[in-house]
């Protein structure tokens, strides 16, 4: 019998290596960007095209590399960075393992330009996957670049299932956020298809999280600053009431290394119990400093999951340091700016939980609720799929409707338990209404038809009204912001990252806090372009989801009433845009059987 047992090619090892390392293009930046940080850079450049489909290129002006170094960088594990196994337990670099280069190589077109200080000639390579297409002399300013073209051109499975430019931006965005908050003392710039879209200066911690995530968030920060015997804890955490429902703005560094820790952010959710509502999110950027002989970061290729060698003790240390910071935020004043986080000075504020209330005055015009008692009527078995129902909805079990709606046929009326579930009696029984799920249904389908119609009703603002994004929100609201005019907005592009707001739609309370609505639209419809949804449907669920009445929102009889008017004339009553139950019907043969016994 032959042996079956050999070594693989380089080519094919490398592909291997890089399906664990290089996923998407926001994977090279990651890489590039922290072994330009390793590189002992102070100012680090990154261009894009197609959001880094066509071209990713990162320009440091690092100590650059020799000649060998710069062909060695390509071989898998090949790195400055550690000598022996023992340096596994005291790494203080972004890299160490020696494998990003090579996995690049091997699934791109490379182009690396690099000089050292104090020479007078550098080196030019080009390599095209994993193989060496050219090598010369060159003279260039000291520091390193390299392009990345094409990625997975010869990996085209990989490639296809890259998502659209705007879901790749966002992830790009993200790994981007993540170096440069780490590393404030570094001057930081992205363009993206010849844009400036981020210059980040040379600053405090402080005013790097305002450059990033923009001047709204500069009064929403609180300061942490706690030093201990094992760690120091230090950085910013959101005020309460700027919680959002929207995960993404959490932000955990050790040794300053990004880390994903589901262990220490329940922690810090933990901290601000009674303070935020459950299914809501505190905004916060910790930089936590240990010994790194108290860690582990080999555990991932991607080396954001690390291991603490006592978790409950770090914990405890963090949860402590976030409820010591929020205590003391209710006492004293606020901070300056430019003040730097060391010096001990809180903010001001109160500890409300976010106002979670939205005004009702966004329904539509009734319509037609004729066929009201056979929605209830087909909802009897609960895992019939949204098309199923209709369909049932649409022929009617029951004959023995008239045309009043829920609410007034039997001379009851609803009424609201916990001001969040609404019941209503019906001939069979009862139903139980989740107002939140129910008026996103409502306003998701009058947000479609407004898309499809393209006939919007706005209502002009009598004092136009700026509004001022981060960069990452000002680039998916210049991709949407047709289509957001569609919904009855009136919005116009201000220049930098501003947009100015004319007319907002009718129905819509005139004192809605239009920049937070706008904003939680975006976000929303930015966590949901991983779903692919179609455009239309995309932004007529996130509007949904931004403006309707939330769960805690005490509503009148007619408010009830009218909800359920206008629930049960939609196409799809049962189910709300994402899927939740908008209503559950309880028979009145079913209680009897309950007291039976």
């Amino acid at each position: 019998m032959s042996d079956i047992i050999q070594l693989l090619p380089d080519s094919i090892a490398n592909q291997i290596a890089a399906g664990e390392v290089i996923q998407r293009p926001s994977s090279v930046i990651k890489e590039l960007m922290e072994n330009a940080v390793d590189a002992g850079s102070t100012s680090i450049k990154v261009i894009l095209k197609d959001s880094g489909k066509t071209l990713i290129q990162v320009v440091d002006n690092g100590k650059g590399m020799s000649e060998t170094d710069a062909r060695m960088c390509f071989e898998r594990h090949a790195t400055s960075k550690i000598k022996n196994a023992n340096d596994l337990f005291s790494i203080k670099t972004m890299g160490f393992r020696g494998e990003a280069m090579a996995s690049i190589a091997a699934i791109s077109h490379v182009e690396l330009q690099t000089q050292e200080k104090d020479t007078e000639l550098g080196t030019r390579i080009l390599i095209k996957g994993s193989t060496l297409d050219k090598q010369e002399t060159i003279s260039m300013n000291p520091g390193t670049s390299i392009s990345v073209r094409n990625l997975f051109f010869n990996v085209p499975a990989r490639r296809k299932f890259l998502k659209s430019d705007a879901v790749e931006l966002k992830h790009v965005l993200e790994e981007f956020h993540r170096v440069a908050l780490a590393h404030p003392s570094i001057f930081f710039s992205l363009h993206h298809n010849d844009n400036e879209i981020y210059h980040l200066p040379v600053s405090n911690l402080r005013q790097r999280i305002v450059n990033v995530f923009g001047k709204n968030h500069n009064e929403k920060l609180i300061p942490v600053d706690q030093e201990m015997e094992l760690i120091n804890i230090m950085g910013f955490i959101g005020k309460p009431e700027a919680s959002k429902k929207t995960k993404g703005d959490q932000y955990i560094f050790v040794n300053q290394r990004f880390i994903k820790s589901n262990y220490l952010n329940h922690a810090i959710r933990t901290a601000y119990e009674e303070l935020i509502a459950k299914d809501f999110y505190p905004f916060y950027v910790l930089y936590i400093e240990m010994d790194p002989s108290q860690i582990d970061i080999n555990v991932h290729p991607t080396k954001t999951e690390i291991k603490f060698e006592d978790e409950r003790l770090i914990y405890n240390y963090v949860r402590v340091a976030i409820k010591h910071a929020l205590g003391k935020y209710t006492l004293a004043p606020s901070l300056d700016f430019d003040q730097e986080i060391g010096i001990v000075q809180m903010y001001s504020g109160t500890t409300q939980k976010p106002d979670s209330s939205s005004s009702f005055s966004g329904m539509p015009p009734k319509q037609d609720t004729s066929n009201w008692e056979s929605v209830y009527s087909a909802l009897q078995n609960t895992d019939e799929t949204p098309r199923e129902q209709s369909i049932i909805i649409e022929s009617g079990i029951k004959d023995d409707f008239d045309s009043q709606s829920p609410a007034d046929q039997f001379g009851k009326k609803p009424y609201q338990i916990h001001n969040s579930f609404i019941v209503s009696q019906i001939k069979s029984g009862y139903v139980l209404i989740d107002q939140q799920s129910a008026h996103e249904r409502v306003l998701y389908e009058r947000y479609l038809e407004a898309l499809s119609s393209s006939k919007p009703l706005s209502q002009k603002q009598l004092f136009p009204k700026t509004i001022e994004l981060n960069v990452g929100q000002k680039e998916i609201a210049d991709q949407i912001l047709e289509q957001i005019n569609c919904l009855g907005f009136e919005i116009e592009d201000f220049g930098n990252n501003s947009l100015i707001v004319h007319g907002i739609p009718v129905g819509l309370s005139p004192s809605e806090d239009v920049q937070e609505l706008i904003e939680k639209l975006i976000d929303q419809y930015s966590e949901n372009l991983e779903l692919q949804l179609g455009l239309n449907q995309n932004l007529s669920r996130a509007m949904a989801e931004s403006s309707c009445i939330k769960k805690g929102k005490r509503m009148t009889e007619e408010e009830m009433i009218n909800l359920i008017d206008q629930l049960f004339a939609c196409s799809i009553p049962s189910k709300s845009p994402s899927g939740k139950k908008c209503f559950i019907s309880y028979e009145l043969d079913e209680l009897i059987k309950q007291f039976a016994s």
